[in-house]
């Protein structure tokens, strides 16, 4: 069997996600991998067959998308060339994580394709959903499309979509707690961030930015360039996490027991869904409309935060179903 695993590279979820999936699909026959988009910061152990431009975000410095380089990169004469590069019709399974090229090349090829991941749980009327702009519902639902659908969220909201895909090494590691906070807010350079985290002084801070060009210490708080490794370390020894509003971060913090805070990016209509979503589970959120963060996060620091999640590991029985029901 031949199986086409075709993976967004906009932000580590995706990709973290892929590590622990790959292996699995591996054991069913032979598994190509194609990313499209920038951004990520984990990579994949695996060969990439299929390395493309593709459609995907830029982060900004205060919060949110950079509109103009986003709208910069995208590049529509490449698009449609990469969509008639692939090919499709050699492939027994074709799976896509919210990738935009392989699924649109599906989609005007007629040949089917599954959405694996956690944007496809968003084609349920029950998740969970701020009142948004059309606009944005529609790139959610047709900036990746599909023929089937299989879904990964917080809650098992529909009887398609299932608890996050947690990494074994995750789940393997050694949960201790040393008291510091761990931070990881891509679109928030560390300038912006340290001098409110300074004014929490009864803690320390352990921040992971993709804005620094070196690691270095301010008072209390401690930034370090991304290194998945380390950040893995840091989170689990950590009291909790400050994250941005993406899905598995905020979901290995809640399999670990941490307390979670997540600020959502403004204008990105996902992440708001995913901080609706926890805020629904009585967790704190900063949305964009908070202009002062610290009276909050101090608030947070300050007491306790009672959350029992549990996500158990089904992803090998997910995989076997996908790969049984759907392969041709």
């Amino acid at each position: 069997m031949k199986i086409l695993y075709a993976i967004q590279g906009t932000g580590n979820g995706h990709i973290s996600r892929a590590r622990e999936i790959v292996p699995l699909l591996q054991q069913y026959g032979d598994v190509d991998l194609l990313i499209s988009g920038t951004q990520a910061d984990v990579k994949l152990s695996q060969d990439v067959r299929y390395q493309l431009h593709g459609f995907s975000f830029v982060f900004g410095k205060k919060g949110g998308v950079n509109h103009y380089e986003t709208w910069k990169s995208m590049n529509l004469p490449r698009f449609v060339k990469d969509m008639r590069a692939v090919p499709l019709k050699s492939y027994n399974l074709i799976l896509n994580d919210f990738e935009p090229v392989t699924a649109w090349a599906c989609k005007t090829q007629k040949i089917e394709s599954v959405g694996l991941s956690h944007q496809a749980s968003f084609q349920s009327a029950k998740v969970p959903k701020p009142k948004s702009i059309d606009w944005a519902q529609l790139v959610m639902k047709y900036y990746a499309p599909a023929s089937h659908y299989v879904g990964f969220h917080f809650d098992n909201y529909d009887d398609f979509i299932h608890t996050p895909v947690i990494r074994r090494e995750i789940r393997e590691m050694l949960l201790t707690n040393l008291g510091h906070y761990t931070v990881y807010l891509p679109a928030v350079d560390d300038k912006h961030l340290v001098p409110t985290l300074n004014k929490i002084s009864n803690v320390s801070w352990q921040v992971f930015s993709k804005h620094c060009e070196a690691d270095y210490e301010n008072g209390n708080v401690k930034v370090c360039r991304i290194n998945n490794e380390l950040f893995n370390k840091s989170l689990a020894s950590s009291e909790g996490l400050f994250t941005g509003g993406g899905f598995e971060g905020p979901a290995e913090a809640l399999h670990m027991g941490k307390k979670l805070l997540v600020a959502p990016m403004r204008f990105q209509y996902e992440q708001q869904c995913n901080a609706y979503a926890l805020k629904q589970f009585g967790l704190p959120v900063i949305w964009g409309s908070n202009r002062n963060w610290e009276p909050i996060i101090r608030t947070w620091v300050n007491n306790p935060q009672e959350h029992k999640f549990h996500f158990p590991d089904e992803t090998a029985a997910v995989i076997d179903r996908v790969v049984n029901k759907f392969a041709r």
